[in-house]
């Protein structure tokens, strides 16, 4: 018998995989699959406790420890450092450690470093703390949703892997709200819960099946896939699906960096760096880490703008990760997409029509541009990228693969927050005309070569794009 393939959005056959004839029913999500979905996500709280701690942290840091503003630019900005060198290491220490493995070694540093901001007396300190806080970061943001994809049945995949994003949005927020209201050293005290509650819940959660089918361990495989789908659940198809396909991967020499240039690799690796490229150079950290300035400079408060994000961005990242799995990634990835391209075009038309004099209302046109900027990522481009790279590789080039695209989604992040200012300086609507452009581009690139991916196993989704017959 032969298995569907998905290629483009559209359906043709591959051999590689067999089928049962009738489509079984949607697996439910256990009380297992939730709990140590949460406690994965727990980790990525931590990721965003960490981008939204220093600017509200800013003026107090400065005043407490008398930091020159270069000083502080430092500490703001040298955790992406520590993240791309997290990032580079993060596959190979996920297929050596396990998936729990790499989540608990990531929490140690960025306990580590939440306690070295804590007790920090000086700049260096903070720094020391903010780049083992960024390397612990850099691993996180590869294996959660990793981890989250390969235990999740087909049908709840894409919303359990959407939790990631909505996580990292929701660990923002907080601090940004709290940290008007308190001390940064108790701010940095409330960073660090998540990380102890991560390292505990890793001691009650099961390893992923699928690195424990590739690690030869198949009794521990079934009995891991048996606790995550009910103790009477059956399992016995989709255990022999992932040890079939692990099995066919076996006979696949080891790879190597190199081989993730290979012709068969290609589809995905193009589909997993184009995402992430597209994603950075869209300018979604450019407008999170100075949406202040951007507001200010349009003329508007940048405290209620910022506020208004928050405001925003929360119930769009649940509704994408509600829409996840009945919509598919694609639609919603192009509708988001389209709109972050209509938002950068608003916002650059708002600096356009202050700079000609033609509209004394312009500053609420780049209000709403970023608003709806901001509700579009939350909608799609914000999680769905990393819910493909976790489906798309095959286990044996997974840790390399996944390492190579969180480097190029964190380097890009690091270009265009670095080089955003200079960028306003030239011409602030033509910086956002670029981005709309990068957005539009967005939106052919997934229409063109990104498979929808919604309802098949990981199985089916990698066998159909890296064929190894």
């Amino acid at each position: 018998m032969e298995r569907e393939r998905i290629e483009d959005g559209f359906t043709t056959t591959d051999p590689l995989l067999p089928t049962g004839g009738d489509t079984p029913a949607p697996a439910p999500a256990t009380a297992a699959v939730v709990f140590s979905t949460l406690v994965a996500v727990s980790g990525s709280f931590v990721f965003g406790s960490a981008v939204g701690f220093s600017s509200p942290a800013q003026n107090g840091i400065i005043q407490e420890l008398f930091l020159s503003m270069a000083e502080y630019s430092v500490f703001g900005s040298i955790w992406t450092i520590g993240a791309m060198i997290g990032a580079v290491m993060s596959g190979k220490l996920a297929d050596l450690f396990a998936r729990r493995g790499a989540m608990g070694f990531s929490e140690l540093f960025c306990l580590l470093g939440w306690l070295a901001i804590i007790f920090g007396k000086n700049a260096l300190w903070l720094d020391i703390g903010r780049l083992l806080m960024g390397y612990g970061v850099g691993i996180i943001s590869y294996v959660v949703p990793v981890y989250v994809a390969e235990i999740t049945p087909k049908n709840l995949r894409g919303a359990f892997t959407t939790v990631n994003q909505l996580m990292i949005c929701l660990g923002a927020s907080l601090m940004y709200v709290v940290g008007v209201l308190i001390n940064w050293r108790l701010l940095a005290t409330i960073g660090a819960i998540p990380c102890i509650i991560q390292l505990f819940g890793l001691f009650f959660i099961p390893e992923s099946p699928r690195w424990l089918a590739k690690a030869g361990k198949w009794k521990e495989c079934e009995a891991s896939l048996q606790r995550l789908r009910g103790k009477d659940a059956d399992i016995a198809e989709e255990a022999a699906e992932i040890k079939d396909y692990t099995e066919t991967l076996q006979k696949v020499s080891e790879a190597k960096i190199i081989d993730l240039f290979q012709k068969i690799y290609a589809h995905s690796l193009i589909i997993g760096v184009g995402l992430m490229v597209l994603q950075q150079f869209g300018g979604v950290n450019a407008i999170a880490y100075y949406a202040s300035s951007i507001f200010e400079s349009a003329g508007f408060s940048g405290r209620v703008g910022s506020i208004a994000m928050v405001i925003v961005q929360i119930p769009m990242q649940v509704l994408g990760v509600l829409l996840m799995d009945k919509s598919g990634r694609r639609p919603l990835l192009m509708v988001s997409a389209a709109g972050t391209c209509l938002g950068c075009f608003l916002v650059g038309s708002s600096f356009l029509l202050q700079d000609l004099q033609l509209w004394k209302s312009s500053p609420f046109l780049a209000l709403v541009g970023i608003l709806v900027f901001t509700g579009s990522f939350s909608l799609g481009m914000g999680g769905i990228p990393w819910v493909i790279m976790s489906e798309i590789f095959p286990i044996n080039v997974k840790g390399l693969a996944g390492s190579l695209v969180t480097v190029v989604n964190w380097f890009g992040s690091w270009i265009v927050s670095y080089s955003f200012n200079f960028l306003m300086l030239w011409s602030s609507e033509g910086t956002f005309f670029i981005f709309s452009v990068v957005c539009g581009l967005t939106v052919m690139f997934v229409a063109k070569l990104v498979p929808e991916t919604k309802g098949r196993t990981l199985e089916e989704i990698q066998s159909s794009m890296n064929s190894f017959t």
